[in-house]
């Protein structure tokens, strides 16, 4: 039996349910349905926790009959490199980022930020449905997907890729992409219900969002130094440098915008704006690597989840722009 695929389904599955008992739940259902949802999110968590282990000892020992180790491990390749074969392509990269939101959002459970409960009641449901989105990508694209067959090596990595900075450029990344869900959620969350404490959690998550992309930018800037030269510049304007560039510009004037309000209360549509901006921004990133329309050292060729993307980021756009549209509403009427 394909226990890594097995695992993988029930990630997927267990993430729909939590997801519908949380938003059932939040329409007025039996607060029963809360700790349904509860419970079958730390299933999922220990599911897709326990994937992203198979799947690293599946790279450590050289288990070439899973497509995906095949395509990005070899037997000459120490086992550091091996490790990193996990996010060196779209299966493993897609896994470990809903691994990275699933452990924010099990750490925001922890925190039980009581005064923000009713932020609470929609940040939850919201991260889970982002959650199901990523699992639900691994139906297409899944990392334990077998030949009939066991090679005696792997393909290995590209040799482009095998580079200390393989180790660090792509998680740091992808941890920076990852974190910033939760100010997005908290964001949608007081456009919903007005609670204007939502930066209180907010704000250390954007910290430790843009920490971690400034880091993975640096990073991958000295790698692209280093490997590919570009006339002795760390940046080129790639696509999917350019793309991951935009989002940290956002981030950068969120943080400062969710100050101020903090102090002063100003900025109370900019502030929620620009957190959604830079969420949407970070999944045009995604896309801009796996749609395969841009040209670029980074981008992978046209994959079945490129149109996904495409669904998810209208579904963000305009659900951004609705909740904006109605709380401006409702701030323009009570300055009159």
């Amino acid at each position: 039996m394909n226990f890594g695929a097995v695992l993988i389904w029930l990630s997927i599955i267990l993430s729909i349910i939590s997801s519908t008992f949380a938003l059932w739940y939040h329409w007025g259902g039996d607060p029963e349905l809360k700790r349904l949802s509860k419970n079958t999110g730390m299933g999922c968590a220990v599911t897709t926790t326990l994937s992203t282990f198979l799947l690293a000892y599946h790279f450590l020992t050289n288990h070439y009959q899973y497509v995906y180790v095949y395509n990005h491990a070899s037997m000459e390749l120490p086992w550091y490199y091996r490790l990193s074969g996990i996010w060196a392509g779209q299966e493993g990269t897609i896994l470990f980022w809903a691994w990275i939101i699933l452990l924010t959002l099990v750490i925001l459970e922890r925190t039980k930020p009581y005064a923000l409960s009713d932020i609470l009641e929609v940040a939850q449901p919201l991260t889970m449905m982002i959650i199901s989105f990523f699992l639900i990508l691994l139906a297409f694209t899944n990392p334990f997907d077998t030949f009939g067959f066991v090679p005696s090596d792997g393909i290995g990595l590209n040799p482009l890729l095998r580079n200390p900075w393989m180790i660090f450029h792509p998680p740091v990344l992808f941890v920076g992409y990852a974190t910033f869900t939760i100010p997005y959620a908290f964001a949608m969350g007081y456009l919903i219900t007005g609670n204007a404490d939502w930066t209180k959690v907010s704000k250390p998550w954007s910290r430790v969002s843009w920490l971690f992309l400034t880091l993975g930018i640096g990073i991958g800037g000295f790698w692209a130094y280093e490997v590919l030269g570009w006339g002795a510049w760390y940046w080129s304007w790639d696509p999917v440098e350019t793309s991951s560039l935009v989002p940290w510009v956002t981030a950068t004037a969120f943080l400062h915008c969710q100050s101020v309000y903090q102090r002063t209360r100003e900025y109370e549509l900019l502030t929620p704006a620009l957190a959604i901006t830079t969420f949407v921004l970070v999944i045009f990133a995604t896309f801009v690597v796996r749609s395969g329309i841009w040209t670029s050292v980074h981008a992978f060729t046209r994959t079945p989840v490129g149109p996904l993307f495409v669904i998810f980021l209208a579904a963000l756009i305009i659900f951004g722009i609705v909740l904006l549209w109605q709380r401006s509403k409702m701030l323009a009427g009570r300055s009159e």
